[in-house]
């Protein structure tokens, strides 16, 4: 195994570190096409119970 020829200085090492390994996300959300609430894609809507403008859901009282 090679090992290195010259010490890392903080700062490539912080860039190394920095590139998004484990980094979150925004998540990315859709709006229904019946209620219009914010919804994960192709993910039945809570609210209302519908999927691509079909009621797939009853809701619950």
């Amino acid at each position: 195994m090679g090992t290195p020829k010259k010490r890392l200085t903080k700062r490539r090492q912080g860039n190394r570190r920095s590139q998004g390994h484990g980094k979150l996300t925004a998540v990315c959300l859709a709006s229904c096409t019946n209620c219009n609430t914010r919804v994960m894609p192709h993910q039945v809507c809570h609210t209302c119970g519908h999927y691509r403008g079909k009621k797939i859901l009853a809701k619950l009282i």
